[in-house]
């Protein structure tokens, strides 16, 4: 399969945690998920007076447009050159789908944190589910831009290069690793980071490293947001100590918060 990714994006990608892919999928394919995630908020997109709600949550979707999005040429090119060669698992859902809506209201889920990998001692508490140095189980955060997203549009916020932070905290934790809920309250002593913003047109992708401190925010703009954040699950384990294999960049980014 064809590299799509130059040698300016792997090292921003392990530099920085996250790259952005414009037109991963089609505008065409974000149209009809659009119009499945519509009629599941109960809202009418022509009536905003029907949009009462700052955040509204949507499931796993399996239907057609959301499995096309999820696996384009481009995506599988990119996945596995920065996870390996086939060493990811085919993404067959979509989920989940916070909806944002233009409100004066907090949507109160503003919160840093790191999506966690594998699950605790209660499967069913994702405040439970773990992370360790390895990243057992996750090998992306992926944010799938299903609408237009503007600076205004709620976009997701990342703290640029905080992957490398988290990993040096994660080294001491060993393969049980630390909750959710432990690394959020972690995230406030780590050092002050850069923000970037999460914005595109529908059909952008932002492949980020499972680490990446990231956080939702308020919508001050007119359209709803649609925007679906589902992993990248790991087919096999990341080596990542000292080894005379060729390291991906997914594990060379883990090395590097390591040893800075």
């Amino acid at each position: 399969m064809q590299e799509i990714l130059d040698i300016n994006q792997i090292q921003q990608f392990i530099q920085q945690g996250f790259i952005r892919i414009d037109n991963a999928f089609s505008a065409e394919i974000a149209q009809e998920a659009r119009a499945i995630l519509w009629a599941d908020t109960g809202c009418d997109p022509a009536d905003s007076t029907t949009w009462t709600k700052p955040v509204i949550r949507l499931g796993m979707y399996t239907q057609e447009p959301f499995v096309k999005a999820a696996n384009t040429q481009v995506l599988h090119a990119a996945f596995n050159q920065l996870v390996g060669q086939n060493n990811w698992i085919p993404c067959m859902s979509m989920g989940t789908f916070p909806v944002r809506f233009p409100s004066d209201e907090d949507p109160g889920d503003g919160g840093w944190h790191v999506d966690a990998g594998f699950p605790g001692a209660d499967p069913n508490n994702y405040f439970e589910w773990r992370v360790n140095v390895h990243s057992k189980g996750r090998a992306l955060l992926m944010l799938f831009l299903f609408s237009d997203v503007s600076e205004k549009d709620a976009p997701t916020r990342i703290r640029v290069g905080s992957h490398l932070d988290v990993a040096k905290v994660l080294q001491a934790e060993g393969e049980e690793g630390l909750s959710f809920m432990e690394l959020a309250m972690k995230l406030p002593e780590m050092p002050v980071r850069e923000q970037a913003l999460a914005t595109g047109k529908a059909g952008t992708v932002y492949l980020c490293h499972p680490f990446i401190a990231h956080a939702a925010q308020p919508h001050h703009g007119t359209e709803p947001r649609f925007l679906a954040q589902p992993p990248l699950l790991l087919r096999n384990n990341l080596v990542i100590e000292n080894t005379d294999k060729d390291y991906t960049p997914l594990e060379e980014a883990i090395r590097l918060g390591l040893n800075t």
